[in-house]
């Protein structure tokens, strides 16, 4: 067992005699483990690689298996963190809020605040007005916050609970201690949707109740932009450095990378944010930009239908998608692209060039939300890259199938490229048997996809639990570009080097020089 002088880890602890011998016994008392004859499900494995296995796992329907997406109320909890001296407040059990907390920990490495009123049982049948009146009160008493994001969970949305009616009742009774709260809230049902519908909602739902009664009056220098579900810090600082280089009047609407880039020292609750005020008076802009096109689709008619506002989308992402926001901002703003980031991009073409023959040809699968997709897509193309399968478990109906044509139809090796809207990484998993590709790219997830397929994986999305500080990088603009090519490139050349690296057998291109 463990000794005091020598602690070990778990990997090297279980590996020990005493507990491989508890492992071993173990097994006796497990019927899964003892009774299965390990020919047999030696000889169903191999079947679940065949073509005859693939027809059916395609065909399946009714269960998802290793989703590639997660729920609607995470995406609430990531929008709520955006505003400075917010609280994220979820409708429902304390186990489903321990869930997206300690989803964006494990991602971050950095405390989540976020509460919830307890949903128990009886609020299950009687529903959650009880609970949410206490908890309300509860998080403004402890807590002290400026603004109360509410979101709904699946118990919630089951029993019908009315938000708005609810947040009534609960500042009726509070005897004036809710007065000054600003409570803004969003259905977001966990069984429908995914983690950036419910960051859709919350957005969507917070930019109209906080522009409520606002006197429209129109800044012509005033631009937001709303990042979308974004999970590289690194991302959103690069962003606010452009815009800067356009103007002081370029706000970032959900500005959460202070809150998960916090130092060392006395915790601070409330980290950065986007000001209430400026929250406020978003609906005066001259134009909003969205980062993320699919992550903004509620929002989007916000501010084009309600607000009546110029509504632009950019994905900056790759030379193109970043060529395309900054000659935007330039187009807004009216100002000349600056020499700094003219310098950035030709530095970026530079080591596009260096790495070209590496990536060239290269197969890969590829993973994730549905603008990361069309994002990363676009610059494998750029890179003379194969993008063989492209899978988007979180595919919206409408539109993204058609804008990730567009950018395969710019491939010569077009006709590789397939795209999987709706499928899980169970599904992927027998792509990965029936047509191999080189390398894969996609969350922490696909580690049970290497293990089974031996295909390398490259870490690039979210979430991503067992590497440390990726998200403190950027993956947009043109030094995000860089970033990309580096961890990508770099990937293929060590996979070469394990390749090569037997003395005399195949070490004909074990070099120095890459």
């Amino acid at each position: 067992m463990q000794d005091v002088e020598n602690i070990v880890n778990g990997q090297k602890l279980f590996l020990k005699p005493e507990y491989q011998e508890v492992l071993k016994n173990k097994k006796q008392f497990e019927s899964a483990a003892g009774a299965t004859a390990p020919e047999k499900v030696a000889e169903i494995q191999k079947w679940t690689e065949s073509w005859d296995y693939r027809e059916k796992n395609l065909a399946r329907e009714a269960i998802t298996v290793n989703p590639a997406k997660a729920c609607q109320p995470l995406g609430a909890v990531m929008v709520a963190l955006g505003f400075e001296n917010t609280m994220p407040y979820v409708h429902g059990s304390h186990g489903c809020v321990a869930y997206f907390r300690s989803y964006f920990t494990r991602h971050f490495k950095e405390p989540t605040p976020c509460v919830s009123d307890s949903m128990s049982e009886s609020a299950a049948v009687f529903g959650g007005l009880a609970n949410m009146k206490d908890g309300l009160r509860n998080c403004n008493a402890l807590y002290k916050p400026e603004m109360i994001a509410v979101s709904t969970t699946c118990m919630a949305e089951v029993i019908g609970d009315d938000l708005n009616a609810f947040i009534i009742g609960a500042r009726e009774e509070a005897e004036g201690e809710l007065d000054n709260i600003l409570i803004p809230h969003a259905h977001t049902p966990s069984f429908v949707g995914s983690h950036i519908t419910g960051y859709d909602n919350m957005m969507k739902s917070t930019l109209e109740q906080l522009s409520e009664g606002v006197t429209k009056e129109v800044d012509a220098e005033r631009i937001n932009i709303i990042p979308g579900f974004e999970p590289y810090l690194g991302s959103l600082k690069e962003i606010k450095k452009i815009s800067k280089m356009f103007g002081d009047k370029i706000i970032m609407i959900g500005d959460h990378e202070e809150q998960w880039d916090t130092g060392a020292g006395e915790y601070t609750l409330y980290a950065g944010g986007t000001k209430i005020a400026d929250a406020k008076t978003a609906i005066n802009a001259a134009a909003t930009i969205s980062l993320q096109k699919y992550s903004t689709i509620l929002t989007a008619k916000t501010i084009k239908n309600k607000w009546k506002q110029k509504y632009e989308t950019c994905n900056p992402i790759g030379l193109s998608g970043t060529d395309a926001f900054v000659m935007k901002l330039s187009e807004l703003t009216g100002k000349e692209v600056p020499e700094e980031l003219k310098q950035q991009r030709a530095r970026l073409v530079d080591a596009m060039q260096d790495s070209y023959p590496y990536m060239h040809s290269k197969k890969f699968a590829i993973w994730g939300d549905p603008d990361f997709l069309l994002g990363m897509v676009s610059f494998l193309v750029e890179m003379g890259a194969i993008p063989t399968h492209i899978l988007c478990h979180n595919a919206p109906r409408k539109g993204w199938e058609e804008d990730m044509q567009e950018i395969l139809s710019k491939s010569a090796r077009a006709a590789e490229c397939n795209i999987w809207a709706g499928k899980d990484l169970w599904h992927l998993r027998s792509l990965l048997f029936t047509e191999p590709v080189d390398f894969m790219i996609g969350n922490v997830y696909g580690k049970e996809l290497y293990r089974d397929t031996k295909i390398p994986l490259i870490r690039i999305g979210f979430p991503i639990f067992d590497r440390h500080h990726l998200h403190r990088y950027s993956i947009s603009g043109y030094e995000g570009g860089i970033n990309l090519l580096t961890w990508i490139t770099n990937s293929i050349l060590d996979h070469l080097d394990e390749e090569t690296k037997n003395i005399a057998e195949t070490d004909y291109f074990f070099d120095s020089v890459r």
